[in-house]
């Protein structure tokens, strides 16, 4: 346990409703002295007591969480609700299979560079910064050494190669990088400043397996489907879906279809997405001229498979 990086800073799902419904935060780009902010709204999240534990363990130690769990169950959504509470600009890395570990930190353009040379501009000697893009690991490091404290993303981890998380090793450990291509200008959170590190979330579904090495340096947690109705129904209710009984129905209909032997089984969000849309054209399924077919059945089952299970 490395508790020179313990911060004594915590999140509290319970209490995210007395927050302001918005608030003005640090936008997420370039930081400096002189960084926007922009107005952004509440995130609503319910979490349980085993995951608001494992948010707060791992901002307290300066470890990674790493979330694993079914598509569209909130793990994503998390980053968003902890960014929010804690007033932190977020900064987001959807990963691509050709993702790389030294994208999160920048990115130098050498096409550019070599156009803009070849074209005779940039003078003498070439403005090598001008080149240098930063990523949003970069940014977040930058952001630590002007004295304010990020939110990182690392979303859908899985999609890389298997080799990104071991090159994210280093990085996410020692949270400094250099620039060599502008001189050598060094980044890095101030060593005696656990406070700034910033406070990574990683998502994970699991397509591949994850490095050993990676996983001794998160704080692990599996987000769990929230299949019981007074959960599901507190979470509708939070999300705005006032109509009780819109609600029970809604419940309803998704754990039956969870029940059936689907290939893709719908998630929170699918759930979300579908409940929202029902209230604004007033539908209550079962009801309404809906009676014996799933109303918007497209937004719950988007294989054909599913769709003709569903039929028989």
């Amino acid at each position: 346990m490395r508790t020179r990086h313990h911060v004594d800073t915590s999140v509290r799902f319970d209490r995210l409703a007395e927050l302001p419904e918005r608030r003005e935060i640090e936008a997420a780009g370039p930081p400096g002295p002189q960084a926007r902010s922009e107005t952004r709204e509440r995130e609503p999240y319910r979490a349980s007591a085993e995951l608001e534990e494992a948010v707060n363990v791992a901002i307290a130690l300066g470890r990674p969480l790493l979330l694993q769990g079914d598509p569209g169950a909130g793990k994503t959504r998390l980053a968003y609700a902890v960014s929010y509470a804690l007033g932190l600009p977020l900064e987001e890395a959807y990963i691509k299979s050709t993702s790389r570990g030294q994208d999160l930190l920048y990115v130098y353009d050498a096409v550019r560079r070599l156009y803009d040379t070849q074209a005779g501009r940039g003078g003498s000697p070439l403005d090598e910064a001008a080149y240098v893009r930063l990523g949003p690991l970069g940014r977040a490091i930058v952001r630590a050494g002007h004295g304010r404290r990020s939110m990182v993303l690392i979303d859908e981890i899985d999609k890389a190669d298997i080799d990104f998380p071991n090159d994210l090793l280093r990085e996410i450990d020692q949270l400094a990088f250099d620039v060599p291509e502008a001189g050598g200008g060094r980044h890095a959170v101030p060593a005696d400043r656990p406070d700034l590190r910033p406070v990574i979330v990683v998502t994970n579904n699991e397509e591949k397996a994850l490095p050993a090495a990676f996983l001794r340096r998160c704080v692990f947690h599996h987000v769990r489907f929230p299949d019981a109705v007074d959960e599901l129904d507190a979470i509708l209710a939070l999300h705005g879906i006032g109509d009780v009984d819109l609600r029970a129905s809604a419940i309803g209909t998704l754990l039956r279809l969870r029940s059936m032997d689907l290939a893709k089984k719908p998630g929170l969000s699918e759930l979300l997405d579908w409940v929202s849309y029902l209230q604004a054209v007033g539908v209550i399924p079962g009801r309404d001229g809906s009676a014996g077919r799933l109303p918007y059945a497209g937004v719950l089952i988007k294989q054909h498979a599913d769709a003709l299970r569903l039929e028989r």
